[in-house]
Order: structure tokens, then sequence, then C-alpha cells
């Protein structure tokens, strides 16, 4: 290996006292791959199985926490006690590798398909559609149906426990439902669930503190919790860095394992909120110092834009359609084989890569979301 990529390569002890082999992570990327039922399917197991091998950590697809919750087509469920085999595979399949395995956990709300929900009746904090054509008004949850989905939370986590998971991370980001009861735009309660700032962070902080008594009831060992949460909104009135400044300020004396902040790219500036034109995942750190790890992400495909931002301070950094094209990353840095990374994704591959179908053809068919070539 080459030296200059050691810091690649050190060990991270978490809070909860499970260790990471190196500083990346696999970053959770939907594949639309599971079976109509909810359970994982062998394509999915497989696909899993040939990126864990290099990374510290692997962060599954989102798992919905109710029937209500269903995000995608092809998603797997963590919803009932049915699921506990299918999440068991799952897990097995990427620890045997060598990953810590953790289960990402979510509820869409208003972003569900209606044809995937019971009723097609999609739920959220507030009456108020998305801002995006033909967006269906989602019904506005009651008190009591919060705190069931709360509950279901809590429920996931002991199932992600009892199926051999290291760890869950709680999915507060890009537009689902824990975003939304979190932003202005989609959450106008004027209950204890909406209204000021830290009304709205009360949803959010409701299911850490259900998620963590779960992992309190039933872990017998150590268990990680880690939260996502998007910097910004582009919805007029949405949330502003000022915002998740504030809301990561909190966040990070909730004694979780560590926050993974959502972006496109590691280095984009704020939109709105604050004057200071750090980089956002910058300004989060520097909110945060050393309480909790940061994980960040986006747009890093070699080792030397990696280790730029490892160099930050940031101590942990995600991959996600990188190891998608190059499934032994880790791999060939470790070796001093850095220069034979794939980039491009070549149309021939799927069966090399080991990359579901309806993935691959979402990849194929969607220009610019890739580099592909012939």
């Amino acid at each position: 290996m080459n030296a200059k990529f050691q810091p690649l390569f050190e060990k991270l002890a978490l809070r909860s006292g499970i260790e990471l082999k190196n500083r990346v992570v696999m970053a959770p990327m939907t594949n639309f791959a599971s079976n109509p039922d909810g359970t994982v399917s062998d394509a999915e197991v497989a696909y899993y199985a040939r990126r864990s091998a290099g990374v510290g950590m692997v962060i599954t697809a989102c798992a919905y926490v109710t029937p209500n919750g269903k995000g995608f087509a092809g998603e797997f469920g963590a919803d009932s006690d049915e699921m506990i085999p299918s999440l068991r595979r799952l897990a097995s399949a990427i620890k045997e590798q060598g990953a810590v395995a953790v289960l990402q956990i979510f509820h869409g709300g208003r972003e569900c398909p209606p044809d995937l929900v019971p009723n097609g009746e999609l739920v959220s904090a507030s009456a108020v559609p998305a801002e995006k054509e033909g967006a269906v008004t989602p019904r506005a949850l009651t008190e009591t149906e919060v705190e069931e989905i709360i509950r279901s939370f809590g429920e996931s986590t002991r199932r992600a426990i009892e199926a051999g998971f290291d760890g869950v991370e709680i999915h507060g980001a890009n537009g689902y439902l824990i975003h939304q009861f979190f932003s202005p735009h989609s959450n106008r309660r004027e209950d204890r669930w909406g209204g000021s700032l830290e009304k709205r962070m009360a949803f959010p902080l409701a299911i850490v503190a259900e998620v963590k008594k779960a992992v309190a009831a039933h872990a017998k060992g150590p268990f990680l919790v880690g939260y996502r949460f998007s910097p910004e909104e582009a919805s007029t009135p949405g949330f502003t860095m000022a915002d998740t400044l504030a809301f990561t300020d909190i966040l990070a004396d909730q004694q979780l394992d560590y926050l993974h902040i959502s972006l496109n790219d590691f280095w984009s500036q704020p939109r709105r909120g604050v004057e200071d034109t750090k980089a956002r995942i910058l300004l989060v750190h520097e909110q945060v110092k050393d309480r909790v790890p940061l994980i960040g992400v986006g747009s890093i495909h070699t080792p030397e834009e990696a280790l730029k931002a490892l160099e930050t301070g940031v101590p942990l950094i995600a991959l996600g359609r990188e190891l998608i094209i190059e499934p032994d990353w880790v791999q060939k840095v470790q070796e001093g084989k850095e220069t034979e990374i794939a980039t491009v994704l070549k149309k021939d591959a799927q069966d090399r890569l080991v990359v579901p179908d309806p993935l691959w053809q979402a990849i194929i068919n969607t220009p610019g979301w890739f580099p592909v070539a012939d």
C-alpha cells in the first residue's frame, strides 16, 4: 500500500464498543431489487456480499418500519417479525465478508408511491404535498399515529438486533417522514410535534430515544445507532443550514455512534441560513466537534479524493456509486493497485459486478447518473 493512504485504514472505535477496521463506509443506496413481499432477494444478498469485503462498515438501503412507509418498489421491510429471517440473510452476508452491518430504517411519508401503501393513503406531518408535479396531498397523522410510528422504529430496531445486525441508522434525510417533521414546509402542525424549530425536532428526537431504548432492552452486546440528515432543503419555507446546525448540536449530545450527512458533493456550500462559505460538512463538523463522529459523503471517487476529505478531520468517508462501479475499491488501495480502480461503468459488466437487474436498468436508463461506457 502507498503509505500516504494509510489514514484510510486506521481503525475507529465507536461509542457503543463497535470497532471499524478502516475509515471507508459503503453508503446506503436503494437497489430496487427486493421481493414484492418485502423480503430480501438472492440478487440483493449477492450484491451486498460482493461489496462487503473491503469496507469497514456497510449501511444497507432503507427498510420501511410500517406498511404505509414503503417508499420504493423493490424495497425490503423491517415492519414485522416475519421479516427477521430475511433480514438475517442480509446481515450474515455482510458480516461474513468482514464488514460491520448496519440496517437503515425509515418511513417514506408523503414520498411513498400510493400503489405501494395500504389503501393508497399517504401520511405525513401535515396535509401538504411535496413541491413537485403530480404530488399527492398526504393525510396528517394523528397524535396517536405519530406515537405508533415512533414505536415502530423501536420495534424495527429490535428486529435488526434479532437478525444479527451490528446497528441501525435512522434515516432522517432526503425528504422522507422524519425530514418532513423537521421541515417547516411539510410540518404545519400546532401540537407538540410542530411549530417552532424546537417542536419540529421533537419527532426525530423521540425516534432516537425509542431506538436507544430498544437497544438497551434487547441488545446482548455492542449495537450502534447512527442518524442520517440532510443539511438543507430547497422548499420554501424549508429548513436552512442554521436550523441544521442547531439540530446537530442537540443530536451530538444524544449518545449516538455517528451522524451521517447526506450530500451529493462533499464540498458543497450552504444555500441559506449562514453567511459562512465553508463547506456544509465542515460547518457541521465544527459544531459537533469531537462529541460524535461524522460520516462524509458525496462525489468521492478516487483514493486521493477520499484522503483529502479525511484530512478535514471528518473521521469516516462513505462511498456510494463508486462501490457499484468498483466493488474492490478498498482492496485495490490496500494492495497498492489504486491505478487499477475503475471509474466508469462498462455496459457489459453487470454480471461481473453482481448488480441486480432492477438497479442495473435504472443506471443504464438514467442519463448522467453514472459515468457509463460501452
